[in-house]
């Protein structure tokens, strides 16, 4: 009998040591695995705007760790630092301008993460059942955002839409089979014309 249970240990051990590779492969293959990339859509690195909603850790300092949202100046305010610019900047180099704030001053050798919990709104307008204003999602294609409005009025031009990006011109996008994708960014603006017989 316990050699029984001997050869039974041994054959547990070997089908675990087999198996452990191939599970931390999947593992590791798995989105969920994967971190998030620092974007908002289609794998464009996304800037910072006013609106937008941050969690702020700084390791082992409960006074500056929270959430945060970005002023319509495009600033943060950061216990110990006052203002810190963010508009147009990435999460990542928001953390390494608050450490390098910190640094040697405040706390020695500071550990940051900047990560977005809300992402500025977008407005849709023109003929759409519902226009206004809506939380973005990244990755979210026009298409979708005019879903996300109630989907077009009888009136709509649905071959086309005016975009608008945060400091950019209106510009027009042609919609068919064709067509490439166009990703929404936080803060643009939608308007779907009036088709015309």
């Amino acid at each position: 009998m316990p050699r029984s249970i001997g050869k039974l240990r041994l054959v547990m051990a070997l089908v675990l040591a087999t198996a452990a590779p191939a599970l931390q492969a999947r593992d590791a293959a798995s989105p969920a695995a994967r971190p998030e990339p620092d974007a908002a859509a289609n794998g464009e690195v996304y800037r910072l705007g006013p609106g937008d909603k941050l969690r702020i850790t700084v390791f082992n300092v409960e006074a500056i760790t929270g959430e945060y949202t970005i002023s319509s100046g495009g600033q943060v305010a950061v216990p110990l630092l006052g203002a810190v610019r963010a508009e147009g900047a990435t999460t990542q180099q928001l953390a390494d301008a608050i450490r390098t704030g910190l640094d040697g001053t405040y706390v020695k050798d500071p550990r940051i993460t900047v990560e977005v919990l809300s992402y500025r709104p977008f407005y849709i307008l023109g003929e759409v059942n519902q226009p206004g204003e809506f939380a973005y999602k990244p990755n979210l294609t026009l298409e979708q955002a005019v879903a996300t409005a109630g989907g077009y009025t009888y009136r709509a031009a649905r071959k086309k839409a005016y975009l608008r990006r945060a400091g950019e011109d209106e510009q027009v996008v042609r919609f068919g089979r064709e067509s490439r994708v166009i990703y929404v960014h936080p803060g643009d603006t939608i308007r779907i014309g009036e088709r015309y017989l």
